[in-house]
């Protein structure tokens, strides 16, 4: 990205001005960048552990296979999911509160004993379903999040504090440049006029 900016006093006032808010800024930029990746990887290890509980819930269900032939599953309703969005690292995410059933009345007489075993197995095998989702949907937010912050830590850092550094470097530089040269030329003047006033001193 090129730095625009004019050889004079006010560009290089506004050049020192968004220098200072970069250089004031970065250190922030880079806490959140490091806050969000431990955020990511927390993440990852919550979906690891959720696929993990997954299985081994589907493993339990497999085992009684024979048995989910005579359920039936109408009785089991997801209606609704309560959630809430919380604040992590600056980035709002998701967050599961409530899974809600429908569970239609059935005959404890008439159906097989396992029944209430099998409505918590299926309840907590949907919620367990459930929180894998919500956990994917963070984790891509504050991958997303991590990866802006990251670009615009290595804009700052690589790109635009060298850039207004070089900038101000320059303009200093040819600002001495013209005073050393108006300096010169001033002397040179006075000179001159010492020699013309010495020489007209001589002629009277």
């Amino acid at each position: 990205m090129a730095i625009t900016f004019q050889y004079n006093k006010t560009s290089l006032q506004g050049l020192e001005k968004n220098l200072k808010m970069r250089v004031r800024t970065l250190p922030t930029l880079k806490n959140k960048e490091s806050a969000l990746r431990v955020e990511v990887k927390r993440s990852k290890n919550d979906i690891e552990r959720i696929d993990q509980e997954v299985e081994q819930r589907i493993t339990a269900y497999d085992k009684m296979l024979a048995l989910w032939g005579e359920f039936d599953t109408t009785l089991l309703h997801v209606d609704d999911v309560k959630m809430s969005i919380k604040k992590i690292a600056g980035v709002r995410v998701p967050v599961l509160d409530e899974v809600l059933y429908t569970v239609k009345p059935f005959s404890i007489f008439n159906s097989p004993k396992w029944y209430a075993d099998g409505f918590t197995q299926l309840k907590e095998l949907a919620q367990v379903g459930i929180e894998r989702e919500f956990c994917a949907q963070k984790l891509s937010l504050l991958e997303y999040a991590r990866k802006k912050t990251t670009q615009k830590v290595n804009l700052f850092e690589k790109v635009q504090i060298p850039g207004y550094e070089d900038a101000i470097r320059k303009i200093k530089r040819f600002m001495e440049d013209e005073e050393n040269l108006s300096k010169s030329s001033q002397k040179i003047v006075k000179s001159k006029r010492e020699a013309e006033a010495m020489a007209e001193a001589q002629i009277s």
